[in-house]
């Protein structure tokens, strides 16, 4: 019998309505559902019962999942999370783990309903596996799904899932993570949804088939045993929930927990005038060899009640740092729960129907098989978050009700380093394999009232933390020197990033050399961008000591204290690349922290002089950066006004004003009575159809003629963005870049900063943005 073979776009899901699955569905498999009525008919009280009644079933399945993996990656830094979804895939409950996973659930649930329900079938006591990021449930390979059907009766009534990031899958690079990669099929291997429990029991040749691929099979196969035991325990608990309350009930619960969730977002769109925002960032090197930038930019439109979300003119797909759309969707994710949602139950069903998502197929956030993307979630879908999330900063800065939740942007990209090698520290060498999970404490972005979170860690992991010194050394033949914060890496600005930290650390305890994998991003571009006026925070470093005898310096008494302390060469790392690390020395990693908020110069000198007192700021930048002159640790309020007169005079000595500024900078400063706020930095005053400066009244531009605020324009090397910049752009890439910042004529506030090639629009000097929120 002949059999078709299915092609790329049969292993493409997407998004699905209730009613489209319900008329694919073959009659074996009915299903429960409920009707409006039965909705409308809950009492308050019940409804409350029930709602955190399955939020404690997941939460349950968090822990379960925890105690039973033996992975740092799931036990230490919680990149992990899970979901109980309705009869139709649509996610009712999700965790406050890693909030980008949510975007891809759903995804393999819908696919395993139209593909699976009549061969295989979809049976009770059945669980799938996937890793496949063209069907969902992950981001890229190494996020792997175990998701299970639940039935009533017969009756297919809703399903749970559990998704954790493995170690390694297998492939050439380590870790998954090959940095040449051109294709998938220079990765781990994508496996569609696939029976690994039947009738409640593990599929043995299915589960060895499985962990057979990795260089860590122990890990994985525990991992994949956890992520069945954590379904487990979120089927019998629902089951409890249902016993007691009945299917009818808990269904209408489940409906209403997500038409609730988007009746809210709903309303909160709906309170914000109407407009669209850009913004557009780079990821510096796709693979190894690589020296281009590749640009995803985004236009967000607020229309009413809903947003949409359109990435055209997002560069094609190149080498390993694409994501699939179940990436792209959970890059807004990232950005819609934490500043969006925050106050909103998170059912993510729900959520999503607030948004739709456009976007060119082929492109490095909707990668068409088979790009290589094993950088989904830490590149392009990370970046995507970012980008989304500067969009609704600069539409929320707009209202004195929500502009609690804007925020610049948080680490700007996931610094990859892993490390596999041979543990001769025991009896018998056994081979290791680390992800290095330090990059977690990353820095927070800052806010409109506020600094950024210290160390805080991850806006797409809420609940991440970095693993136990202790425990790293006790699992891997690893010495750590230090892990600790570093000055200066936040944004400055009137509210400073969050700082980042840095960790150093030898091979210990083996005596051949470990192979290195590094995939990272934001080392000539800036990833963590500032807001208002706010500088980018610190640029990523990774750097080896070569010949290093860390042994040799600690028997002798000397505990190094800074890369200087090895008296090596210091080997500089590319963003991609595969390397290695010989016993004795030293790989320095350095990840990225917050951006600020506001101009430097108009931070509190107080705030800067404890920042230099706690560490998170030099003497030498709280002076060149924030205009801060310091004695004997307190301001020197003359010295320090004096300072920041000298910063302003050579803002305007080094900047070229537009042609026409003349046509708007006469006259006495706009009245400021009927002004409505856009940030720190700008108002509008509709009536006169004018932008002004908030700091002197200054008009920017008349929205009736105007195309572009007219503001003083610099340019000059990314180093002028200040010490934070801690590598040359031209390292990595050939592209001219450059730090730019956009000033007001008047006072020379400035309004717009940031490390970015020399041909990139400023969106923020884009008048129609403020002309459409006008007219909303």
């Amino acid at each position: 019998m002949a059999m078709a073979v299915p092609g790329s776009e049969y292993f493409s899901s997407r998004p699905v309505s209730p009613e489209q699955i319900y008329a694919s569905l073959p009659q074996s498999l009915p299903v429960h559902t409920v009707t409006q009525e039965q909705i409308d008919a809950l009492d308050p009280l019940t409804y409350e019962v029930v709602r955190h009644r399955l939020w404690s079933v997941t939460e349950e399945m968090g822990e379960a999942l925890k105690q039973m993996s033996g992975s740092p990656i799931v036990t230490d830094a919680n990149d992990f999370d899970f979901a109980i979804c309705d009869e139709a895939g649509q996610e009712v409950q999700v965790g406050l783990y890693n909030t980008m996973l949510v975007g891809a659930v759903d995804l393999a649930v819908y696919w395993t309903l139209q593909h699976r329900a009549v061969n295989p079938g979809i049976r009770e006591g059945d669980m799938f596996l996937c890793n496949d990021p063209w069907v969902g449930g992950g981001l890229h390979q190494n996020d792997v799904i175990v998701f299970q059907p639940v039935f009533i009766e017969g009756k297919l009534f809703a399903w749970t899932s559990a998704v954790c990031h493995e170690p390694d899958l297998g492939g050439p690079g380590l870790g998954s993570f090959n940095p040449g990669a051109q294709d998938v099929f220079a990765e781990s291997l994508p496996t569609p949804p696939v029976k690994v429990v039947r009738d409640f029991e593990l599929q043995e040749d299915v589960a060895d088939l499985w962990v057979r691929r990795s260089r860590v099979p122990m890990l994985v196969g525990l991992d994949l045993r956890a992520k069945v035991g954590s379904n487990t325990v979120g089927r019998r608990r629902l089951l409890e929930v249902v016993e007691q309350y009945g299917a009818d009930t808990v269904k209408a619960v489940m409906k209403r927990m997500m038409n609730d969730a988007e009746a809210r977002m709903r309303a909160k769109l709906a309170g914000l005038p109407d407009g669209s925002w850009r913004a557009t960032g780079y990821q510096d090197q796709s693979h190894e060899g690589d020296r281009n930038l590749h640009k995803i930019t985004v236009l967000m439109t607020k229309a009413g009640d809903h947003l949409t979300l359109d990435f055209t003119g997002t560069d094609p797909q190149a080498g390993m740092i694409n994501c699939t759309y179940a990436g792209m969707r959970g890059g807004a994710m990232l950005a819609l729960l934490p500043i969006l949602a925050h106050d909103i139950p998170w059912s993510a069903g729900g959520l999503m129907r607030c948004f739709d998502l456009v976007s060119e197929e082929g492109t490095l956030n909707n990668a068409t098989y088979p790009a290589a993307v094993s950088r989904a979630p830490i590149g392009p879908a990370w970046l995507t978050g970012q980008l989304i999330a500067e969009c609704l900063s600069q539409m929320l800065d707009q209202s004195v009700d929500l502009g609690a939740s804007v925020q610049a942007a948080c680490c700007g990209t996931w610094d990859t380093a892993i490390i596999a090698g041979l543990d001769q520290r025991g009896p018998v060498p056994v081979p290791f394999l680390n992800v290095f999970m330090e990059p977690m404490a990353g820095g927070f972005g800052a806010r409109p009232t506020t600094d950024g979170m210290d160390t805080g860690g991850l806006l797409c992991i809420p609940m991440g933390r970095v693993p136990d010194v202790e425990m790293t050394e006790f699992l891997y033949p690893l010495l750590v020197l230090w892990r600790r914060e570093e000055p200066d890496s936040g944004g400055p600005g009137a509210h400073r990033g969050g700082v980042s930290a840095s960790m150093a650390m030898s091979l210990y305890g083996s005596h051949v050399p470990a192979g290195l994998v590094f995939a990272s991003a934001g080392k000539a571009v800036a990833q963590n961008t500032g807001l208002s006026g706010g500088y980018p925070g610190n640029t990523g470093l990774e750097v080896i000591a070569r010949g290093a005898d860390v042994a040799a310096m600690l028997a002798a008494g000397t505990i190094p204290q800074a890369m200087s302390d090895l008296g090596v060469e210091l080997e500089l790392e590319n963003c991609y690349q595969s390397s290695y690390l010989a016993p004795g020395e030293v790989l320095y990693m350095h990840w990225q922290g917050g951006g600020g908020y506001g101009d430097p110069c108009r931070r509190d000198p107080a705030s800067v002089a404890a920042d230099v007192r706690e560490g998170k700021v030099t003497v030498t930048a709280a002076r060149d950066v924030y205009g801060v002159v310091l004695v004997d640790g307190s301001v020197d309020a003359s010295a320090t006004r004096h300072r920041r007169d000298e910063i302003l005079a050579a803002r305007q000595a080094r900047s070229t004003v537009p042609d026409g500024t003349a046509s708007v900078d006469g006259g006495a400063p706009l009245d400021r009575s009927a002004a409505r706020r856009l940030d720190d930095n700008l108002f509008v005053v509709d009536s006169a159809h004018a932008v002004g400066c908030t700091h002197c009244g200054r008009r920017l531009a008349d929205l009736r003629t105007d195309t572009r605020l007219q503001l003083a324009v610099y340019e000059g090397p990314s180093s002028d963005a200040g010490p934070q910049v801690t590598s040359a752009p031209e390292t990595y890439v050939d592209a001219d870049v450059v730090f730019r910042q956009l000033c007001c004529p008047g006072c020379w506030t400035a309004v717009y900063s940031s490390v970015v090639p020399r041909e990139h629009e400023d969106h923020i000097a884009d008048v129609t943005r403020f002309a459409v929120a006008a007219q909303g």
